[in-house]
């Protein structure tokens, strides 16, 4: 999908392995599918990106993106670029507002968070900044 990516790779990584474990193989369950738990409205709103050869109208176009580890990635970007905002004011947006917003959703980033999600995200970001600094 063309445009601005505002997700990094290290935040689409945290904001996964926080929602899901990040656990190859996750398939749809209930209403919501893949690594990175996506719902069909979530997949809407991100502008239906699809698998090369489908049509975003295809019934098969949703869980097969966002089953996708790639495709399910484009998805989280389109919904970070319509719905990206500084949801704990701060004065930035950055990887921590991605994640309230993948959770709960673009009108209730600033609501409270599932203490476990968090602490996840919260871990795999220091684990990617030591990283960070034990490469330099």
């Amino acid at each position: 999908m063309p445009g601005l990516q505002p997700v990094t790779d290290a935040c689409l990584g945290c904001i996964c392995e926080a929602v899901s474990g990040c656990k190859q193989g996750l398939q749809c369950d209930g209403d919501s599918c893949g690594l990175f738990r996506i719902t069909w409205a979530y997949w809407a709103d991100a502008g239906k990106p699809t698998l090369p050869g489908y049509s975003p109208d295809s019934p098969d176009a949703y869980p097969k993106c966002t089953n996708d580890p790639h495709c399910a990635a484009l998805a989280v970007q389109g919904y970070m670029r319509r719905f990206g905002q500084d949801c704990n004011n701060d004065g930035v947006i950055n990887c921590y507002d991605y994640m309230a917003i993948h959770k709960k959703g673009g009108y209730g980033c600033t609501g409270e968070l599932p203490f476990q999600y968090v602490n996840v995200f919260n871990q795999c970001v220091a684990a990617v900044a030591l990283k960070q600094q034990q490469g330099k």
